[in-house]
């Protein structure tokens, strides 16, 4: 996580927090272990109370299949979805945190960019290095750089 103060370090865990729908998230050892003891199935519940789509969940977290066995039976997130999941989360908080408005934030995750050979920054998601990208456009554009 690249934020520049305490301030805005509060600020960008809280957000994850409030997606997640889970409690304490203050660093970023916190995220480590939450996706090493996994995150509940309620918090795919929150993520689309946040403006993540269904079909975007399904597509970068866990199919609509895996998700439905795993609510009927009490079960977690495995930790590759629930690591797909803070990843999801990370970089949305994130997109907020530079654009300082929701709408403008989730707009610009979904809009293609040359830079991700016409992919959207969401969809760019699907792997660990799509989001480094993701994440390093939005620490230029952060730092006033265009992205």
């Amino acid at each position: 996580m690249h934020v520049h103060d305490k301030r805005q370090a509060s600020s960008y865990f809280r957000r994850i927090e409030s997606k997640l729908g889970v409690r304490p998230v203050r660093s970023d050892d916190d995220l480590a272990l939450l996706v090493e003891a996994r995150i509940p199935t309620a918090a795919v519940e929150v993520l689309s109370s946040h403006g993540i789509s269904d079909e975007e969940i399904y597509t970068l977290v866990i199919s609509e299949h895996s998700l439905a066995h795993r609510r009927t039976r009490g079960e977690l997130l495995t930790q590759n979805e629930s690591e797909r999941a803070v990843r999801l989360v990370r970089v949305a908080a994130l997109t907020e945190e530079v654009f300082g408005d929701d709408v403008k934030a989730h707009r610009w995750l979904r809009k293609p960019k040359a830079r991700l050979n016409g992919h959207s920054p969401l969809e760019s998601l699907q792997s660990r290095e799509g989001a480094c990208l993701v994440e390093e456009m939005l620490l230029q554009l952060d730092n006033g750089f265009a992205a």
